[in-house]
Formats: structure tokens, C-alpha cells, sequence
């Protein structure tokens, strides 16, 4: 019996992964990650590093970043304090769900995390304050293959739970370009 629920989101390959709680009167102790577990469920990404954020405030956006090929990556994440709304959107040329996102609540309380593939652009919105997350990789960063898109772009429409005048972003996450510019820098 595995000590996990693995369920595709409305694109398939973003995985909503819930870990099993083993609780007692002191507290609980759950896997976040057992690779013959995932492997047996389709995920064989091979984590290669682990990085972790750290957001003050409730309406801080993060993303949409992404790595390109060969250095593309698959992501793992996960809440340690706090919550956020995690989006993938999907950058795969020729896939049915090409430029459509995804999006799931992850947070501390639940455990919940979600699988992000290559080949798609990744962000979220913090919906607590103090929020840490967690994620594993399966490349390292490459600053000649990163890229973005504006949290904001009009054409992919990601319902997030923040107002764009109450958003807190980077300036490096604000001046993103948009969907279409990001797609033709990217090669295509």
C-alpha cells in the first residue's frame, strides 16, 4: 500500500500528489517523497536539487519561469509553512493542452504537492503570510535556458487569487514578456 494518492489534474501530466499522514498525540510524521512509490505511479523524474522560497507576504507572485531544452525541468512542490495557489502552464509544442495552465491550493496543512513536468512554465501565489516552499528538480538551473511569462498574460488567463494591483512581484517577474513573445524567443 503506498503512503500516496497521485491524481492528473485537467492536463494530465501535472500530478496532484497527497501524501498519507501518520498521526498520533504528538503529532504526525508523512513521506514527502519514496521513488519506487512514484516510479510505480509514472513519475521518473531523478531530483538532482532541492531549492526553497521564502515569501513575506499573502499576494506575492512567483513565475511563470521555465528552463528549455536540455536543460528543462520536471519540479516537485511542496508547502512547509503557509499556503500557496500553484500553477504549470503547458509550453510542450504540439501537445492537445498547449498554452492551457493548471492550477491546485497546496499548503502546509494538507501536504499536498504537485508534479510539474518538463516542458511546462511554473509559478504561484502565496495565500498566507510567512509562506516557505519546497521543491525538487530533476536538472540544475541553467541561466542560458531560462525564460518567462508574465504572471498576467492575457491570453493564457490564469485565475489567480490575488488582484493585479495587490500582487507583490519582482521586477524581473513583472518585465516578463507575454505568452506569444516568450513562445517566439523560446524558438517557435
Amino acid at each position: 500500500m503506498s503512503n500516496f494518492s497521485f491524481v492528473p489534474l485537467r492536463i494530465a501530466d501535472v500530478v496532484l500528489i497527497t501524501p498519507k499522514f501518520h498521526s498520533d498525540d504528538r503529532g504526525h510524521l508523512l513521506e514527502t517523497y519514496e521513488r519506487k512509490a512514484f516510479r510505480n505511479s509514472g513519475i521518473s523524474a531523478d531530483f538532482v536539487q532541492d531549492n526553497q522560497s521564502f515569501s513575506r507576504r499573502r499576494g506575492t507572485v512567483r513565475g511563470l519561469h521555465y528552463q528549455s531544452e536540455p536543460m528543462a525541468q520536471a519540479k516537485l512542490v511542496r508547502v512547509l509553512t503557509g499556503a500557496i495557489y500553484d500553477v504549470a502552464v503547458d509550453l510542450r509544442r504540439g501537445s492537445p493542452t498547449f498554452g492551457q495552465w493548471c492550477g491546485a491550493e497546496l499548503s502546509a496543512r494538507d501536504g499536498k504537492m504537485l508534479l510539474v513536468p518538463r516542458g511546462f512554465a511554473h509559478g504561484f501565489c502565496t495565500l498566507a503570510d510567512n509562506t516557505v516552499v519546497a521543491y525538487k528538480l530533476d536538472a540544475a538551473y541553467s541561466k542560458r535556458h531560462e525564460g518567462g511569462i508574465v504572471w498576467n498574460d492575457r491570453v493564457l488567463a490564469i485565475d489567480w487569487p490575488v488582484e493585479e494591483r495587490a500582487a507583490i512581484l519582482s521586477d524581473r517577474d513583472r518585465d516578463l514578456p507575454d505568452f506569444g513573445d516568450a513562445m517566439v524567443a523560446a524558438g517557435g
